[in-house]
């Protein structure tokens, strides 16, 4: 059994960073209007160019999602619009938690010191 190559090595460290990175990003995209979940998918995808757990896991995810958005389906208009405006509440508080409605206070000098993220505080 030889050892692997340096170059096969590199692409192996910066295959896991790339994927790594597209995960992360991806997950903080998933309650935002958008393809969050797509971008998930992509990184594990990236990552299981080199990584048999990746392809295990893209496969597992694709299945668990699948599976969400059909319970989802089924639940009465209710449930579906609960999940929705819980969806949109996640929205609300991390613009808020990053201060984007500090910035449009301050852009249009609203006076409305409650606006700005407790991370923010004038």
């Amino acid at each position: 059994m030889s050892k692997p190559s340096l170059f096969r090595q590199g692409k192996k460290i910066g295959t896991a960073i790339v994927g790594g990175i597209v995960i992360l990003v991806g997950i903080v995209l998933i309650p935002y209007p958008g393809p969050g979940w797509l971008i998930v998918f992509a990184g594990f995808a990236i990552l299981s160019t080199e990584f048999t757990f990746a392809a295990k896991a893209l496969a597992w995810l694709k299945e668990r999602y699948k599976i969400w958005e059909q319970w989802v389906r089924r639940q009465p208009i209710i449930v579906s619009l609960a999940v929705l405006g819980l969806t949109g509440l996640v929205v609300l508080v991390t613009l808020w938690l990053i201060n984007a409605f500090g910035v449009i206070d301050t852009l249009f000098n609203l006076g409305q010191d409650w606006v700005y993220s407790p991370f923010f505080r004038k």
